[in-house]
């Protein structure tokens, strides 16, 4: 018979798996079901998570002595990797049907959480294709597909930058939104296009907040008011950080010109 994780380790487990599903977009009543799952399958029978888009507090009793037990993690970096958080999914049904030997549980979540990010190649091209069609979509022509194209992989090639360099995310958005301006008013002045505003919409759609958004209302619907709320707010800011961006540069250009 597979010898039991202790108390401490299976505690380990479920904060990691919870920490690698925050840090890569997914709602926060998910990351409270997974860790209790997983630390009742690993033996531990009462638990009680409370997670906020910024850290997760676990506490549960220990059954060696009977007494409480509480953690803290601070997340301060996040990012968009739903592949990891499918995986991590799927590893806590693993481990409640006791398919995972409990001894690799750990290795296996380092494995998720250190495996690449998408290709930047392929994210920028297929967002930059996204970006153009939603450009024709909200009016433009077939003049304005190849501007807002080039345009958002411009704005990609930005953002994908300021991320590795560990910009804040609000600094970040209003970089992409400046330059999507600045390249918009570019291919205006070349000719290219039919219309500035059309390429820039297209291209800022990338950038617009989808999935801060869709977990607020998925938060505030289960019940996860605090949750719910932050993660309104950062999408609000987000959109003002685009806005700005955008603003910045249309400014600048009709006080020049």
């Amino acid at each position: 018979m597979e010898e039991r994780l202790s108390f401490k380790d299976a505690i380990i487990v479920a904060l990691y798996a919870g920490e690698i599903m925050l840090r890569n977009g997914a709602e926060t009543y998910r990351v409270e079901e997974t860790m209790c799952y997983i630390l009742k399958a690993l033996g531990v029978n009462y638990t009680e998570s409370f997670v906020t888009p910024t850290g997760i507090f676990l506490s549960c009793d220990n059954p060696e002595d009977k007494n409480p037990y509480s953690v803290i993690k601070r997340i301060k970096n996040r990012s968009l990797n739903l592949q990891k958080v499918s995986e991590v999914n799927n590893f806590s049904r693993k481990i409640v049907a006791g398919e995972i030997p409990l001894k690799e549980a750990m290795s296996i979540l380092r494995q998720i959480d250190k495996a690449p990010g998408y290709n930047r190649v392929l994210r920028a091209f297929s967002a930059s294709l996204l970006a153009a069609s939603f450009s024709m979509l909200l009016g433009g022509t077939k003049f304005d597909f190849l501007p807002a194209f080039i345009t958002s992989l411009a704005v990609q090639g930005t953002v994908l930058n300021f991320e590795k360099n560990s910009f804040s995310y609000f600094l970040t958005n209003i970089a992409g939104g400046f330059v999507a301006a600045v390249m918009a008013i570019l291919f205006s002045e070349f000719g290219w296009g039919n219309s500035i505003d059309k390429t820039i919409i297209g291209s800022i759609m990338t950038l617009v907040p989808g999935v801060a958004i869709t977990n607020a209302v998925r938060d505030s619907i289960s019940g996860d008011l605090m949750s719910g709320t932050a993660r309104a707010a950062e999408a609000f800011l987000v959109a003002i950080a685009i806005a700005s961006g955008v603003g910045i540069a249309l400014k600048f250009w009709i006080d020049i010109f």
